[in-house]
C-alpha cells in the first residue's frame, strides 16, 4: 500500500491508495483548430497524419463528435466544467464570468480517486478567478507536466496540448513565420506539395490560395510528429499498455467559415479512443471500430469521474460514455457559437449527426466576420481582395453577405455546407422537428446567452449567470425568447411586430426587437425613420447603440450620428465595442474615422483595440498585418 498527504484548503488530510494498478492511466491529447475532413483516417488520402491513423484504426474513430462551441475559450469551458456555456454564461470568448463555486474542474474529482492530473499546458477556460480554479482542478498546469512526477504505481492523467495546428500556425502568422516554426521542421518527404489537395469548394481555387491552404496540411504533419514523439516517451516508460488514450481536437478548423461559424465546419471534431488490450472491455464498442454515435465535449467530464470511479456531480448532464456505468445515446446534440474575439455573433444549432439546423440571431453579421486575429491572416486577405475583384463565384462571395436566418445541410452528401436546404418543400418536416427541438432545448436549459454581454458582465459582479438565469421572475426566458425567434427573418410582418415590441415595457424584449430591425431591409424600414428616431431616446443603452447604428445607415442622421459618437467613448466597454461592431459593417464610416482613431491609440481592452484596428483596415487606414496584430 501507498501513502502519501495532499495540501486543500480544509488543512492536511491523509489519503491512503491501493490497488493503483487496476486503475487505467489516462491520457488526453488535444490538438488546435482542425477538422476531421483533413485527418487521413477520416477519409483524406492527401493527408500525412500516420501516428493518429495507427491509433484511430486500433481504437474507435468517432465520427459525429462536436465541441460545443467554435472558438477555444468557451470550448474548453464547456470541457473542464462539463456544463454547458450557455448554462453557464461562459459563450463568448475570453469574458471569464463568474461560475458557482460548486462547480469545479472535473480533474478535482479524479484527483479525489486518487489520480495524479497534470496539464501540459494549455487552460483557456473562460471562468472568472482562473488561477485559483486551476490550482483546485490540476496537481500541476504547466508546460513542463506529465505523469513522470507522480507517485510510484500512482495512476495518472494527463493532459498535453499541441499547438502546432493552431489557427496562428495555419493562417494568421506571416508566411515566412510558418516556414520557419512549421515548414522546416518537416523533411521534403513529410511536406505536402500546393497541388496534392482538393481545396473546399468555398474557397477560390488560386495558386496564391493553395500556398495558404497547404500551411493546414503541414501543420497537422508537424502536430502528427509531436503526438509520436509523447507516445514514444509513454512506450518507453512501459506505460502504452496501462494507458487509455484520447485525441481529439478542440473545435472545428482555424480557417475562414471554419473557426468561430455556427456550422458543421466550426463544431465537428476528430475524436478517438485508444484502448490497451488490458482495458478494451471499457470499450462499449469494441477496438478498430467506428462509431457513428453522438459525442459531445459536456460528455467527457462525467466519462472520466464515472471511469474511476467517483459519483458524477448532478449539474453534469453529459452522458458517460465508457465503462459499465456507460448511458445509452442520443438522437440529438445542441451546440452554440457566440462571440469570438471583438466579433459578436449568436448562432444555436441542432444536429443528428447527419444534418445539421443552424439558427441565426444576428444574420446580419457575415461568416466572414471582420475580427482582427483573422483579418491579419494573408488568406483573409487574399479573399477580401478577390471579392473586391469580383473574382469569387456566388458560394465563395456568400461568406462576405449576410447569412440567412435558418440553414440545414445534408453533411452526408454535402460535407462543405453548400447547399442551404432549408427552403426544399421535401426537408420541410425535418426542418418543423429540429427547429422545435431547439425552441424546447432553449427554454429547457434558460439559455443565459440572450442576455447582451452588458448584463452578463453586471450579475458577475455580485452573482452568476448560472444561477440568474433560474429566477424566472429576473429571466422571462420564454418571453424574451418569443421574440428573440423572430430576430433574422426579413419580412415587413416581422418587422411591424418589432417595430410594436420596441413599445415594451421590459428592456430585454426592447433589446430583442432592436437587433431583430438590424436584419430588415432598409427600404422596408425608411418609412418608419421617425419612430427609430424617438428609440434613440431609450433607457437602455444597448436599444439605443443597435436603433441608432439602423437609423444612422438610413438617413445618417445628426442626432443617430451623435449618439454613435458618444457611445464609442462610453466608459462601459461592452457598449463601445458593441458600437465599434455595428460600424464595421457601415457604408459611412468617414464621420467615425477621426473618432475610432482616438480610440484606438489610447485603447487597452483587447477586443475594442481590435475592433477599432478593423474599422480603420477596412478603410486602408491601418495595415491589416502581423505587426498590427
Amino acid at each position: 500500500m501507498m501513502k502519501f498527504f495532499k495540501i486543500v484548503s480544509l488543512g492536511l488530510i491523509f489519503i491512503s491508495f491501493s490497488g493503483f494498478s487496476q486503475q487505467p492511466n489516462i491520457l488526453w491529447i488535444t490538438i488546435e483548430d482542425t477538422s476531421p475532413q483533413f485527418i487521413g483516417s477520416y477519409g483524406n488520402e492527401n493527408a500525412r497524419t500516420p501516428v493518429m491513423d495507427k491509433f484511430t484504426q486500433e481504437g474507435v474513430r468517432f465520427t459525429n463528435a462536436f465541441s460545443t462551441g467554435t472558438v477555444c475559450s468557451p470550448s474548453r469551458t464547456a470541457i473542464i466544467t462539463g456544463v454547458k456555456t450557455y448554462e453557464l454564461g461562459t459563450g463568448n470568448h475570453r469574458s471569464k464570468y463568474a461560475i458557482p463555486s460548486e462547480i469545479k474542474g472535473f480533474p478535482y474529482y479524479l484527483q479525489q480517486a486518487g489520480y495524479y492530473v497534470t496539464n501540459n499546458s494549455k487552460t483557456d477556460y473562460n471562468v472568472a478567478n482562473e488561477k485559483a480554479f486551476i490550482a483546485e482542478a490540476w496537481d500541476e498546469s504547466s508546460n513542463k507536466a506529465g505523469w513522470w512526477d507522480r507517485a510510484e504505481e500512482q495512476p495518472f492523467f494527463a493532459v498535453f496540448n499541441y499547438n502546432e495546428s493552431h489557427q496562428s500556425r495555419t493562417m494568421t502568422n506571416p508566411y515566412e513565420w510558418y516556414v520557419e516554426e512549421v515548414l522546416e521542421k518537416l523533411s521534403e518527404e513529410e511536406r505536402i506539395r500546393e497541388d496534392e489537395f482538393e481545396m473546399p469548394p468555398f474557397y477560390r481555387d488560386s495558386p496564391e490560395m493553395r500556398k495558404q491552404m497547404a500551411r493546414v496540411y503541414n501543420s497537422l504533419k508537424l502536430t502528427d510528429n509531436r503526438i509520436g514523439e509523447l507516445i514514444a516517451r509513454l512506450e518507453s516508460d512501459g506505460l502504452l499498455d496501462e494507458t487509455i488514450i484520447f485525441i481529439f481536437a478542440d473545435h472545428g478548423e482555424g480557417m475562414p467559415r471554419g473557426k468561430t461559424n455556427g456550422i458543421n465546419f466550426g463544431y465537428r471534431v476528430p475524436f478517438t479512443i485508444w484502448f490497451p488490450p488490458k482495458y478494451e472491455h471499457l470499450s462499449p464498442w469494441g477496438t478498430g471500430a467506428s462509431s457513428d454515435e453522438l459525442v459531445s465535449f459536456e460528455d467527457l467530464a462525467p466519462t472520466l469521474i464515472s471511469l474511476v470511479g467517483e459519483k458524477v456531480p448532478k449539474y453534469m448532464r453529459g452522458r458517460v460514455l465508457l465503462g459499465d456505468e456507460s448511458d445509452a445515446g442520443v438522437d440529438q446534440l445542441f451546440l452554440s457559437s457566440d462571440r469570438s474575439d471583438n466579433g459578436i455573433d449568436m448562432v444555436r444549432t441542432v444536429t443528428n449527426g447527419r444534418y445539421v439546423y443552424s439558427r441565426n440571431f444576428m444574420p446580419f453579421m457575415p461568416e466572414a466576420r471582420y475580427i482582427r486575429y483573422m483579418e491579419i491572416g494573408e488568406i483573409k486577405q487574399l479573399m477580401r481582395t478577390d471579392y473586391e475583384n469580383d473574382a469569387l463565384d456566388s458560394l465563395q462571395r456568400s461568406l462576405f453577405e449576410p447569412r440567412v436566418a435558418e440553414v440545414l445541410y445534408d453533411i452526408e452528401n454535402d460535407l462543405w455546407e453548400t447547399s442551404n436546404l432549408i427552403d426544399q418543400p421535401e426537408y420541410r418536416e425535418l426542418v418543423e422537428e429540429m427547429r422545435s427541438a431547439l425552441d424546447a432545448h432553449v427554454l429547457e436549459q434558460k439559455d443565459v446567452m440572450f442576455l447582451p454581454e452588458f448584463e452578463l458582465d453586471n450579475i458577475s459582479k455580485t452573482s452568476t449567470p448560472y444561477e440568474f438565469r433560474q429566477d424566472l421572475d429576473q429571466y422571462p426566458i420564454e418571453q424574451i425568447y418569443e421574440v428573440a425567434k423572430l430576430s433574422g427573418f426579413r419580412s415587413k410582418e416581422v418587422m411591424l411586430q418589432q417595430l410594436e415590441i420596441l413599445k415594451s415595457d421590459n428592456e430585454m424584449l426592447r433589446y430583442w426587437a432592436a437587433i431583430g430591425l438590424r436584419s430588415q431591409e432598409k427600404e422596408m424600414l425608411l418609412p418608419f425613420a421617425d419612430q427609430l428616431t424617438n428609440g434613440l431616446n431609450d433607457k437602455y443603452a444597448p436599444v439605443s447603440i443597435i436603433l441608432a447604428a439602423i437609423l444612422y445607415e438610413l438617413n445618417q442622421s445628426n442626432e443617430a450620428t451623435d449618439l454613435l459618437k458618444r457611445s464609442l467613448l462610453h466608459p462601459n466597454k461592452h457598449l463601445a465595442l458593441m458600437t465599434i461592431n455595428y460600424l464595421l459593417y457601415s457604408d459611412y464610416k468617414s464621420p467615425f474615422v477621426q473618432l475610432i482613431t482616438h480610440v484606438y491609440e489610447g485603447e487597452e481592452d483587447y477586443n475594442i483595440s481590435a475592433a477599432s484596428k478593423d474599422f480603420l483596415g477596412s478603410l486602408g487606414l491601418l495595415p491589416n498585418n502581423f505587426q498590427y496584430r
